[in-house]
This record gives structure tokens, C-alpha cells and sequence, in this order.
């Protein structure tokens, strides 16, 4: 029932305990506030479990941590913002369809904040509960054929994630010379003929193939060979060759593919980060309509030329977008040339150079992300021109449209704000918008945000 690389309790605790416990909470709520349990609680009940399953989907609430490190406020922070997210969207459901009013608001005032203290305590459980099992012996053992840079890499993801139960015994290789990883070499416990009688002996769960895909007389020997054991039998594809970015496992209509290079917001992630960027923007629209409408009389004011500047950009898969700024500049480039900003560049208006400074000018691009055109939190979107230029000199450059392109980005809180005038600073830039891509989430997006915030009072890299 459940994928067999994981843990059952693992398992179970990914898919059901955070939905149950929302529902659980919201009959608590009720039965707290008095009012009948009828048909309405119900199908908000249904619909929390059913958009909680995946949103919670998306964070790592059970990973047993090193006992050096609790990760305890790392948990906390992340189950906030997933509640957070479910809490919107009901919100919004609840709106759009009118049935706001008819729920008792103490009822969901108890709900919303009684919900995360049990979801805290319900997963602080369940952690404990994994660590205890390990801590009694009750992990599944494992063997490794392939005693080769891969499956070292295998050995050590399955050590680092201690949530998985998994204990990884010896590695089979017929390969006992130079073309055998050093590193291995002291624990590899035979050759190939030999795994069948060492996982029968001593009842070993899993067995990892981590042999070269061209091997395969070898392989379909060694797993005729373990058909008479009740191991589980995984091969792993050498993929680590490519320079991965959201690798994933997927089916084509029941034929089993690879994803390579994926956009990291696909299914439920692309869900959560539309949310996000519609929040936060929504917000701080809101909050700062007076200092836009000031800075554009400023900017009419200040110098010939409209309030705002439009320039072609690429955003996500490449699609050409608009985006918006203030003003900054005399001139309004937007051609199969276009110059980037320099020190000192007698083009930037008085006015633009503090905008420029300050990246007020950049504020417009919360109506792109609004639109839909941009993310808070993504590559920096270039000029056509630049992009045209850059992408043949540059390896894997397009892949940074995976995403859309945001307002600030993990580039631009490294250090790659500002004038890329060398082909280093651009391949730089590029690296960290792709480095991004791989190891994307929602807090990532919101450490992104303050650093920016910080790096607004503090910059030079920016005129």
C-alpha cells in the first residue's frame, strides 16, 4: 500500500496525521463552542483534511533529526507557514462562495489557533516514536551491489536521513581493483554470486543495484538470483552524471521515466507559491499605495518621460513578459541592444539613482506578480537582448526560466545584484538562480525576502 523505500509508520504519518489531526481540531473546536456539529463543519472539515494532505505534503515534518541538532524551530516555522497557506485558502473558498458568514467565528477562532499547537504535538509524537523503533533495533537492513562513487553517494543519503529506518550492512562488487571506489573497499562483503546467500543468511530487507546500466547480463543474473529471497530489489540509475535540477521518478502512461532537469513548482509546489506571491504582494500593495502614488508625481515631476518603464523580458518557460518600473533613466531601451546600468551612468536621472539605490524603482513588479507574470522570489528576469546574448555562452543559462521570474532572488542576496559586466559575474548569477531551482521551498523564499530587506539598507552593488 505504501512505497516500500520508507518506513510504514513513515509512511503512514506522511499522509494522515497532519489532515486528521485539522479535522480532529475542528470537532474539537465545535464541541468548545457549543454549536451543533452539522453538514457546514462537515465539508470544511472534508475540505481541510483534502487541501492540508497537500499542502503539508510539502514540508518534512518527520525527519528525525541528529540529536546534536533538534531542528525543533525549523519545524515550528514550517508548520506555521503551512497553516498558514491552508488557513488562506479556505478563507478564500469561503469568500468566493459566500458561506463566510455562516460558520460561528469563535468556533474558527479556536480552530485556527488550537490546529498548530496539536499538529506540533501530534509530530513532535510521531518523531519520537520513529526514534525510539530505531533506537530498539527496528530498522530494515540493507545491502549495496555496486561498490562505486554511486552507491557511496546511496549510503550516505540513506545515512543523512534517519527518518528512512534504514541501515545500509555491506556492499557486493566483482570489481576488487582500481575500478572499485577506495572508500569501500573495507567493507565489501563478496562479489555478485555472492549477495543471494548473504541477504538469505541474514535476512537482509533491501537490496540497492548501483552497476552501470550497461552491465546488464551481470544484473539480470544477480536479480535471477534473488528471486528466491523476500528482499526488496531497487536498481538506481546513474543519473548524478547529468547536473540535476528536481530529478524525480515518473510514469508515462505506466512506462517508468526519469526527470532530470524539472521546474521545482509543478503539482501542489506551484499551488503554494502562487499563494504566496498573491499574499505577500496583495499585502504589501496595500500597505505601501501611498508611497507608489508620491513616487510617481516625483517621477513625472523630476524629468521628461512616462512614470513607468516597460521592457521585454523572458519569464517562465521563455515566454516573453512586460515587465514594470518606475522610471530611473532618461531613456527607455528596449531593442536587440539594450546597455546595461553602470557606475556613475549619466542615463540614470537624479531621482532614479536614489530609486535605484534604494530598489524602489523595482516596486511596479508586485502588479507583474499580481498578474501572474512574476514570483516574489525568483531569477531575476534580463532584457531580451541580454538573454539572446548570454544564452550561447553560457551552460544550462535558459534553464533558470524553469520558474518565473521574481522581484529578488538567491543571486541577487549573494552578491549578483546589479551590473554583470564580465561573462564571470553572469556564470555566477546564472549558478545560484539554478542552485535555487534545486533546492526550492516556501521558507527558502521567505530567508530570500529578509536577506533582501537586510541587503536594501546595506548594498553598493546597486546604480
Amino acid at each position: 500500500m505504501f512505497g516500500g523505500y520508507e518506513h510504514p509508520v513513515l509512511s503512514v504519518a506522511k499522509r494522515l496525521v497532519n489532515p486528521l489531526v485539522i479535522f480532529l481540531s475542528l470537532i474539537i473546536s465545535v464541541e468548545l463552542a457549543s454549536p451543533p456539529f452539522n453538514g457546514l463543519y462537515l465539508l470544511l472539515g472534508v475540505l481541510a483534511f483534502l487541501i492540508g494532505s497537500q499542502v503539508f505534503d510539502g514540508f518534512d515534518f518527520f525527519e528525525i533529526r541528529n540529536p546534536q541538532l533538534t531542528g525543533i524551530s525549523r519545524h515550528g516555522i514550517n508548520l506555521l507557514i503551512a497553516w498558514s497557506i491552508v488557513v488562506v485558502v479556505l478563507a478564500l473558498l469561503a469568500r468566493a462562495t459566500g458561506l463566510y458568514g455562516e460558520f460561528n467565528q469563535q468556533v474558527l477562532a479556536i480552530w485556527v489557533l488550537m490546529t498548530p499547537v496539536l499538529l506540533f504535538i501530534s509530530q513532535s509524537a510521531v518523531r519520537a516514536y520513529l526514534e525510539s523503533l530505531r533506537k530498539g533495533g527496528q530498522i530494515r537492513r540493507a545491502v549495496i551491489v555496486g561498490a562505486n562513487e554511486l552507491g557511496h553517494k546511496l549510503a550516505d543519503r540513506i545515512h543523512q536521513q534517519r527518518s528512512l529506518m534504514v541501515r545500509v550492512d555491506a556492499f557486493f562488487d566483482d570489481r576488487l581493483d582500481d575500478r572499485c571506489d577506495a572508500k569501500l573497499l573495507s567493507i565489501v562483503a563478496g562479489g555478485l554470486e555472492d549477495v543471494a546467500d548473504y541477504v538469505t543468511k541474514f535476512d537482509i530487507d533491501l537490496v540497492y543495484i548501483t552497476l552501470p546500466i550497461l552491465n546488464q547480463p551481470r544484473v539480470i543474473d544477480l536479480v535471477n538470483s534473488l528471486r528466491d529471497t523476500t528482499a526488496s530489489i531497487y536498481f538506481v540509475p546513474d543519473v548524478f552524471i547529468f547536473d540535476l535540477v528536481q530529478a524525480r521518478l515518473d510514469s508515462v502512461n505506466g512506462v517508468p521515466v526519469i526527470s532530470v532537469f524539472e521546474s521545482p513548482l509543478v503539482g501542489i509546489n506551484a499551488v503554494h507559491k502562487r499563494v504566496f506571491d498573491l499574499v505577500v504582494s496583495g499585502l504589501i500593495l496595500l500597505l505601501i499605495a501611498p508611497i507608489l502614488v508620491v513616487i510617481a508625481g516625483l517621477v513625472k515631476l523630476s524629468s521628461k518621460g512616462p512614470v513607468f518603464f516597460k521592457q521585454r523580458r523572458y519569464g517562465m518557460d521563455g515566454d516573453e513578459i512586460w515587465v514594470y518600473k518606475f522610471r530611473s533613466m532618461s531613456v527607455c531601451e528596449d531593442g536587440d541592444k539594450v546597455t546595461q546600468a553602470t557606475k556613475n551612468d549619466a542615463r540614470v536621472t537624479r531621482l532614479g539613482a536614489i530609486l535605484r539605490k534604494t530598489s524602489l524603482d523595482e516596486l511596479p513588479q508586485l502588479i507583474n506578480v499580481l498578474q501572474g507574470s512574476m514570483s516574489i522570489v525568483g531569477p531575476r528576469p534580463h532584457a531580451v537582448a541580454h538573454n539572446e546574448h548570454y544564452r550561447k555562452l553560457i551552460r544550462g543559462y535558459m534553464w533558470r526560466h524553469k520558474v518565473k521570474p521574481g522581484i529578488t532572488g538567491w543571486a541577487q542576496v549573494n552578491g549578483y545584484r546589479g551590473e554583470t559586466d564580465t561573462i564571470d559575474k553572469m556564470e555566477g548569477r546564472v549558478l545560484h538562480d539554478i542552485t535555487y531551482l534545486k533546492h526550492w521551498s516556501i521558507w527558502l523564499d521567505i530567508v530570500i525576502m529578509l536577506k533582501t530587506i537586510k541587503l536594501v539598507f546595506k548594498d553598493s552593488q546597486a546604480y
